[in-house]
């Protein structure tokens, strides 16, 4: 068996479940693609995506001894809908790749192990590994590598995975001969479009980040803007809508990594309960999980929306507290859910 088929079968006993190999510069249109993107301002206040655009534009530029990309695929398939958590209005909605365990940590421990063992049949050869905080174009990429490709909504998807899964990359000096790219598979579908709450696709395999539920209840920093406040539902935290809907998920595989498989306490906690959390109860309720990383302020922030869109009276005590809240974006977000909510 060949060096990369062995890398293949090695990266399903680690996990994994696809891997594909692609050259640094299989992708040249994403430098204009990337440019086009932050000249429009779609990126927001994602400022990192304009700093770097040399190296997110050209794989090759980021470490030019690099003969080979190794793109790994990593299941996270939920074992329930998540549509129907926005039905439970006086509840949260929590994007599914955060039910549990941060993947960041979880998928670069995997992808030290396989690039080690790479290495051990490659004397002299090196390695680096990213998953998502680099300058790396991991989407196009995998797509090139034959993962998959990037669908409407611009997440990448694949035949036989559905498009519930991470990505991973492992650069590396070994040269390992290439897959054939994936082919774009939506055809009419608009599924992915269609369902968008806030009309963040401004044409079919563009995303306008500043619309997005994921961006804006993640990324974005500040008071959300007016008009997209009622749109957010119930979600706290991202956004699965357009990856629901899409029909290539009926070919999913279960995720085998328990520790993405979801936590009963994230499974559509009270808002009461979310809007009680003080900085140390929020790092204590999201040690260990992504959601961590965006601070108890802004996570706050985006439960008192979800409590203004609740419609229950019974939450007006906790649309109160926040109102007075110590963080002015967070004050004024209580009030904002304050004044939309009924009297009891």
């Amino acid at each position: 068996m060949d060096l990369k088929a062995r890398l293949s079968a090695r990266a399903l006993q680690e996990g994994f479940a696809k891997m594909g190999v692609c050259r640094p510069d299989a992708v040249p249109e994403i430098a204009e693609r990337l440019a086009r993107f932050v000249a429009k301002g779609f990126h927001g206040r994602m400022a990192w995506m304009g700093e770097r655009m040399a190296w997110r534009g050209n794989p090759a530029a980021l470490w030019p001894g690099a003969r080979s990309v190794v793109m790994l695929a990593d299941l996270y398939t939920p074992d329930t809908d998540p549509l129907e958590a926005l039905g439970r209005r006086e509840s949260a909605t929590i994007s599914a790749y955060a039910w549990n365990r941060d993947y960041h940590d979880v998928i670069k421990k995997r992808l030290k192990r396989l690039g080690r063992w790479l290495l051990e049949r490659s004397p002299g050869e090196r390695i680096k590994v990213f998953v998502d905080t680099a300058p790396v174009m991991e989407k196009p990429l995998a797509a090139a590598a034959g993962i998959g490709w990037q669908g409407k909504h611009t997440n990448l998807l694949s035949r036989d995975l559905g498009n519930w899964f991470f990505l991973g990359a492992i650069f590396t000096t070994v040269d390992l001969p290439p897959d054939a790219p994936g082919r774009e598979r939506c055809g009419s579908c608009r599924a992915c479009l269609d369902i968008c709450p806030t009309d963040a696709f401004p044409a079919p395999f563009r995303l306008d980040a500043r619309r997005c539920i994921s961006y804006l209840t993640i990324e974005h920093d500040g008071p959300i803007p007016t008009e997209l406040r009622e749109p957010l539902g119930n979600r706290v935290y991202g956004c699965d809508d357009c990856l629901a809907v899409c029909p290539w998920n009926k070919f999913a595989k279960a995720a085998t990594e328990t520790r993405y498989a979801g936590r009963e306490d994230l499974a559509s906690p009270p808002l009461e309960e979310l809007a009680a959390l003080d900085d140390a109860s929020f790092r204590a309720r999201f040690s260990g999980s992504p959601i961590k990383r965006i601070g108890r302020n802004r996570f706050v922030r985006n439960v008192a929306y979800a409590i203004g869109n609740s419609g229950s009276a019974r939450l007006r005590p906790a649309a109160r507290t926040l109102a007075g809240d110590a963080d002015g974006v967070v004050a004024d977000a209580g009030r904002w859910a304050l004044e939309r909510l009924p009297d009891a």
